[in-house]
């Protein structure tokens, strides 16, 4: 049976969530640093990051795109902690979800 390039594509991007969503619901919080949701995001995006690079180049530019929107992900991940870090205020969750 032969895979066509979508299909390989939703694989890897499936699993890719799948292991995001999967590495969020495995972090306590209890022994997590002060950030403990945004620290899990950034290290979510990272891995999805490797998996990117990873995968093979044939996906008709979806990949190299998906690529640049888990760096920029990054980077407003690690500017959000910065800015937390520098501002006074409760830790992560002060306000309930509605």
């Amino acid at each position: 049976m032969k895979l066509n390039v979508w299909k390989i594509s939703t694989l890897v991007l499936a699993g890719a969530l799948a292991f995001v969503a999967g590495r969020g619901a495995l972090v306590s919080v209890a022994s997590a640093g002060p950030q403990p949701n945004m620290q899990a995001a950034l290290q979510s995006l990272e891995a999805a990051h490797r998996s990117l690079e990873a995968a093979t180049a044939d996906k008709g530019g979806h990949r190299v795109k998906a690529i640049a929107l888990t760096k920029e992900a990054i980077e407003e991940v690690k500017k959000g902690i910065a800015f937390d870090d520098t501002h006074s205020g409760p830790a992560e969750n002060k306000r309930p979800r509605k």
